[in-house]
């Protein structure tokens, strides 16, 4: 059994949430890449770990009856320390975000059906069990990328988890009027400058703000607008923008758009469940797939929003209720 203090980092799904050590997982999942904007890369954190790698994956391999999958990118060669594993089923996955989310590829490689559970980790996590396992210390190191366009020198730092950002921070120069996020743009939580980096986050962006009023607002043609839809000209140019945190909007009715299901690589009806959760239905609920599901499986969604719906927060909503009534 590994000890308290890392098992936090074993979580499971459906809720994800904290894994319970009395019970036994069909299946144990690790995505061995972050798909989501200017994540960190997996495959240069781990180089030259293969040792305290494998040693983790030894360990959380005896807490399962059934397969470890470790999951590796399609889009670029993998690191030797993942494709050499042993003691696991590696599975290649392709695709664009949110490819690298734990629950997509949950869903396409090992659904799960009601009272079935699935735990998860990420690979810095196994370093540390292997760490555990060969020193016998639990050892709190983490690599932690900081990116954004207000940096003006993206870097990587060896740190320790729940770290002052602001240690960070002073190693580089910042723009003013940011936003710091401890995690990433789509999932990631809003921080103060001296705030600390959340549990599980291995990377700190800093964006610049947004809200100013614009002049014309959305009736203005929009060449230098981003855009999913064709709302603005700027759909006919393929370029790279400069992205701040405005929402470019109010709140306003949830509307049918087909957004959802642009961006939603489940087969689940995104916005019936979004429905289901907000009139509190757990039966319909479980019927469109709650179980299979997490807050950032849905960061895609809220980004393509049309009515601003803070879809993330409803998905935790109805997850921390069907727990509490059935799990």
């Amino acid at each position: 059994m590994l000890e308290a203090g890392v098992w936090p980092f074993i979580r499971q799904r459906p809720y994800s949430v904290v894994a319970n050590p009395l019970d036994v997982p069909k299946a144990i999942f690790i995505s061995a890449f972050n798909s989501a904007p200017l994540a960190p890369d997996n495959d240069f954190i781990v180089h030259g770990h293969g040792e305290l790698f494998q040693l983790g994956l030894d360990a959380i391999a005896k807490l399962t009856n059934g397969v470890v999958n470790l999951n590796v990118s399609g889009k670029n060669k993998a690191s030797g320390v993942f494709t050499n594993s042993k003691n696991v089923e590696i599975n290649t996955v392709s695709g664009p975000h949110p490819a690298g989310n734990v629950g997509i590829q949950i869903h396409h490689i090992d659904p799960i059906n009601k009272d079935e559970k699935i735990w998860y980790l990420e690979p810095q996590s196994v370093l540390i069990i292997g760490s555990l396992f060969k020193e016998g210390i639990f050892d709190p190191t983490r690599v932690v990328a900081l990116a954004g366009s207000q940096v003006s020198k993206p870097k990587y730092y060896k740190t320790t988890i729940g770290i002052s950002i602001k240690s960070i921070l002073t190693d580089n120069s910042i723009a003013e009027n940011s936003r710091f996020i401890s995690g990433d743009p789509l999932t990631g939580t809003q921080i103060e400058e001296e705030g600390y980096l959340g549990f599980y986050d291995d990377q700190i962006t800093v964006l610049p703000e947004g809200g100013d009023p614009e002049f014309m607002g959305w009736a203005a043609p929009g060449f230098n607008k981003f855009s999913l839809s064709r709302t603005f000209t700027s759909w006919l140019s393929n370029k790279a923008y400069n992205l701040n945190t405005a929402i470019n909007g109010e709140h306003r009715a949830f509307v049918m758009s087909g957004q959802y299901e642009k961006v939603f690589p489940m087969d689940i009806y995104p916005v019936h469940l979004i429905k289901a959760i907000l009139v509190n239905d757990i039966e319909l609920m479980e019927n469109l797939g709650i179980y299979e599901v997490a807050p950032e499986d849905f960061a895609l969604c809220e980004f393509a929003c049309t009515s601003k719906t803070d879809v993330q927060k409803i998905v935790r909503e109805g997850l921390d209720l069907v727990q509490k009534e059935c799990g």
